[in-house]
């Protein structure tokens, strides 16, 4: 009897655990208000495709674990918790926080993009249809203009120890070293015999490929 006593106690005891797991908190779609100085298309998504959505990893084709990063679409439906970046498995794998540090073969985000990966979370995970572009053609100063282009479109192929095509473009030395010796105007241009960069269909914009431009026939200067 005391036997019969102690089990039905234990399975109760087990039921009464599994009802207070909680599952995490999203956010109510009546409170995704997004952050209105964020844009999911100009802010966020190169983050995704330039560090996330490469061969081998979470393209299309490779979709590593199941994750699919080249869209909105696909990152909402795995990984993202509307609300609570603490509960989204991509933040925590950007920050290398419970779970695998991200990416893989390639130098780390920045503080800057996981800055904006968590305040895009953190304001609903929302796709804002209507973004303003930042671009200023006239701003072709190195550490202004350029370098921020290539870290947002070009680094997560181009960095770490096993870069695309052997091209690391991490730094203004190397930079000016694919203008000088890779053709890296051609590439960006998407000139023909040239490989086209980024090659993962989210192009630099006319702007912001002037901005480059503007940057070579001023002499490449380190400012």
């Amino acid at each position: 009897m005391l036997k019969t006593g102690l089990l039905i106690g234990f399975i109760c005891g087990i039921a009464l655990f599994s009802a207070c797991e909680h599952q995490p908190y999203v956010l109510p779609v009546s409170e995704r208000t997004g952050d209105s100085a964020l844009c999911f298309d100009r802010d966020l998504l190169p983050i995704f495709i330039s560090q996330c959505a490469k061969s081998g990893c979470h393209d299309a084709g490779t979709h590593k674990k199941g994750y699919i990063l080249d869209s909105y679409d696909n990152i909402i439906k795995k990984g993202i918790v509307p609300g609570n970046y603490a509960a989204s498995r991509i933040y925590m794998s950007v920050t290398g926080t419970t779970e695998e540090m991200m990416p893989k073969g390639a130098d780390n985000l920045t503080e800057e993009q996981i800055t904006l990966i968590k305040r895009w979370i953190v304001k609903g995970a929302i796709k804002d249809n209507n973004c303003t572009p930042l671009c200023d053609s006239d701003n072709y100063v190195f550490s202004a203009g350029v370098q921020p282009i290539v870290n947002k479109y070009c680094t997560g192929c181009h960095s770490g120890s096993a870069p695309q095509g052997n091209l690391l473009l991490t730094s203004y030395s190397e930079i000016k070293g694919a203008v000088q010796s890779r053709n890296l105007i051609k590439c960006i241009n998407y000139e023909t015999g040239y490989p086209g960069m980024p090659n993962s269909g989210l192009h630099l914009s006319t702007c912001q490929i002037r901005q480059i431009e503007k940057w070579v026939s001023a002499g490449m200067l380190n400012n």
